[in-house]
């Protein structure tokens, strides 16, 4: 899938990682998980996009600090574009993962059914280890010790994510 971020409604698993303004934190998760997904093999059956809350940064690439913190660990978020979360995707989605509570009330309120505002997760919530903190900070207003920091809060509940979801995906692809 690339940057351009339609949503591939013949992949097995649809993925949707939403911060506020599709230009820090989304974007980080999206290349992480892209990354995951890949090197697992999953490529041609998992759909990983981004989006934000807000339409401030719609179709702006992402934070030059995102870009910089992604290269410096092997991601490549230079094509990305930002682009906001539309109501209209709970249907094709199966996750919804927010960074933070804001998020999280914004997106289930705009979720149509109960189903969907089900779908609805922070991020943190699937990390054993940071589950306790609950919400990834936003690094926007800070320095690029903050986006690095964040990076890794972002890549660890990433990949307890992936491993809690992987086993679905796996009896879907066989």
């Amino acid at each position: 899938m690339s940057f351009d971020r339609t949503l591939d409604e013949s992949a097995l698993f649809r993925i949707c990682f939403v911060c506020t303004g599709n230009i820090c934190r989304s974007p980080m998760a999206e290349a992480v998980f892209r990354d995951l997904v890949r090197r697992f093999g999953f490529a041609g059956s998992v759909t990983v996009i981004s989006a934000g809350t807000g339409d401030w940064h719609v179709g702006e690439n992402s934070d030059d600090r995102t870009i910089a913190a992604l290269r410096a660990r092997g991601y490549n978020g230079s094509g990305h574009r930002a682009k906001q979360f539309d109501p209209e995707w709970f249907e094709q989605l199966d996750l919804i993962v927010v960074f933070d509570r804001s998020q999280e009330r914004i997106l289930k309120s705009w979720a149509p059914t109960e189903q969907d505002r089900g779908k609805v997760h922070l991020l943190l919530s699937f990390d054993q280890e940071q589950s306790a903190l609950l919400e990834v900070p936003d690094p926007y207003y800070s320095d690029v010790a903050m986006f690095d920091s964040v990076l890794g809060m972002i890549e660890h509940a990433s990949t307890a994510l992936f491993h809690q979801v992987e086993p679905g995906i796996r009896r879907r692809v066989s």
